[in-house]
């Protein structure tokens, strides 16, 4: 008798359900009926744009597969982001919160349905976060440790039931997204920041003739012997926090969206070493030097800028500097 095989691959799993879902279905079915599916349309879609696809999604839970970790945190951060300005329409008592969790782990496929310890311990892992929150399983922070400038928070090893070894689990902290989304307008200053990371990048090429004709007097240099790590074989750049020239400090959220998302732009090209948005933050709202940050940080480059916004206007400025020339 022929065993017949299972097929088996690697995935990342998305994994969601609402927090506090019985008291809202207890206090009024059919408005929370509603609202689940407004939101569960909102999230199919941004799934769909991260290159997702939902598998299932009974009840108030939503199961969903990614081929890459990456785009599943990013889907996740942005689902919480939007919900995040949904709820601010409805009342306190009646805004609907999910947890999500991610995991990168073995599946078995079955038609368009998975099954598996990588599914089981996604929803374990999302029973783990806070409403509009996200974790992360050890195997999935691994991937984008490095690729996404997120900040990310350990908390320890957890036991998952019917899995033998515990579970190292990471928080995603969503203080930074909450303020990108405090205006609902903020995806345009988001694909703003996509095309100033563009630019940067195009505007690299031409750095050679701008240091040839235009170079201003220089600045003291970075040192590399007194570097505080080596320089990576592979271009390096820290991006800080862009300078709030608006005179508004609700206006700093834009700042650090722009700073932040040209960090995660740039993090995806993987012939570049990018410092971490911690790290380079770190000098928000200090007077430093370019030489101070590259030898603190051990990088060739700092972007540095600032954002004036006025009305519907806004105008960014950002020099890119070799700090060792």
């Amino acid at each position: 008798m022929i065993e017949e095989r299972v097929k088996r691959k690697i995935s990342a799993i998305f994994s969601a359900d609402v927090e506090g879902y019985s008291r809202l279905m207890g206090d009024d079915e059919v408005a929370t009926v509603r609202t689940l599916e407004n939101y569960r349309n909102i999230m199919v879609d941004l799934i769909e744009q991260h290159r997702g696809r939902v598998v299932d999604s009974p009840g108030d839970n939503l199961l969903a597969e990614f081929g890459s970790v990456v785009d599943a945190v990013q889907c996740a951060v942005e689902v919480q982001q939007v919900l995040k300005a949904k709820n601010t329409e409805l009342p306190e008592n009646r805004r609907m919160q999910f947890r999500i969790g991610v995991n990168l782990g073995d599946v078995i496929e079955e038609g368009e349905r998975i099954y598996g310890d990588g599914v089981n311990i996604a929803a374990r892992i999302e029973g783990l976060a806070e409403g509009g929150g996200i974790c992360v399983s050890g195997s999935a922070y691994e991937q984008i440790e490095n690729k996404l400038a997120l900040g990310y928070e350990y908390l320890g090893e957890h036991a998952v039931k019917n899995i033998t070894k515990p579970v190292r689990v990471y928080k995603v902290p969503m203080e930074m997204g909450e303020r990108k989304e405090k205006k609902a307008g903020m995806r345009r200053w988001k694909k703003v920041a996509v095309s100033a990371a563009a630019v940067i990048i195009l505007g690299a090429g031409a750095f050679a003739i701008w240091n040839f004709y235009f170079r201003p007097p220089p600045i003291e240099p970075a040192s590399v012997e007194k570097m505080a790590f080596p320089l990576p074989d592979k271009p390096s750049i820290a991006v800080l926090a862009f300078d709030n020239m608006s005179g508004d400090p609700e206006q700093d959220y834009l700042c650090d969206g722009i700073a932040e998302d040209i960090i995660t732009q740039l993090s995806q090209f993987y012939n570049l070493f990018v410092i971490a948005r911690n790290s380079s933050f770190s000098y928000k709202g200090k007077k430093v030097k370019v030489r101070q940050v590259a030898e603190e940080l051990g990088v060739r480059y700092v972007l540095e800028g600032s954002v004036q916004k006025s009305g519907d206007r806004v105008r960014i400025t950002a020099q890119l500097v070799d700090a060792i020339t």
